[in-house]
């Protein structure tokens, strides 16, 4: 908990001089689950209003995480959007068709154990980042661009437990939990802004492993293998 009001803390630092821009972009909550189990308990103890404010918040920390200072350098997304129904599979996700669009599982939130208001909090970071990064034009590795938007989620604050701890995993692209977000964490503090400039390369048709190499002057695997490293010393 003290490390997230530390993380958050920072970030409302970072974002404010995105703040004003971030109110040029509608931010809106709909519960269509709302007569459900869980859909009841997303109004009850997440709130509309603090979804909102997440959603509104969380974009002006993306857009400062990933250095777009101006609306020419970001997605053309006018609106973001949370909607809550109970047909959804999984737990929280970025609409693929329906760009600003956020879709939580009303049968998540009735079903989940924990502190569901951390929970999707830390969710909505994580899938808020989805709407404004870019993917390589589609072709980008489906773990690094899962990994980007989990780093978001590792910054403010909202890494779960469940999450690996630093220096595991078998792959630099594992797919499982926090892997790839800790390797980029490790690279954003050698590098200051390493993310955003990956970031800033997918906006063109790439897998994006080379970018690495571009960004650092050594392969993706070789980066990987010095992460490693320093967590086998440690």
């Amino acid at each position: 908990m003290e490390f997230r009001a530390i993380a958050a803390g920072f970030l409302l630092v970072l974002s404010a001089a995105a703040g004003g821009e971030a109110a040029t972009v509608s931010f809106g909550v709909r519960n269509l689950a709302a007569n459900t189990a869980g859909g009841r308990r997303f109004d009850t103890t997440v709130g509309r209003d603090h979804a909102r404010n997440v959603l509104e918040e969380a974009t002006s920390v993306v857009w400062s995480l990933f250095h777009e200072t101006s609306a020419a350098d970001r997605k053309a997304v006018d609106a973001v959007e949370l909607v809550v129904a109970d047909g959804i599979t999984g737990g929280c996700r970025a609409s693929p068709s329906q760009p600003g669009r956020i879709d939580l599982s009303a049968r998540f939130v009735g079903s989940y154990g924990g502190d569901i208001r951390t929970e999707v909090t830390g969710m909505l970071y994580r899938e808020v980042a989805r709407v404004w990064q870019w993917d390589g034009e589609g072709r980008a590795n489906a773990a690094l661009v899962h990994g980007i938007s989990d780093w978001v989620r590792l910054r403010a604050g909202y890494a779960p437990e469940r999450w690996v701890k630093p220096g595991d995993g078998m792959r630099w692209d594992e797919q499982y939990p926090g892997v790839t977000a800790r390797f980029l964490e490790y690279l954003d503090t050698r590098r200051t802004g390493f993310v955003a400039e990956l970031n800033s390369g997918l906006k063109k048709a790439t897998s994006g492993e080379q970018i690495f190499r571009r960004i650092t002057g050594e392969s993706v695997e070789t980066l990987w293998a010095q992460y490693k490293a320093v967590y086998a010393s440690a």
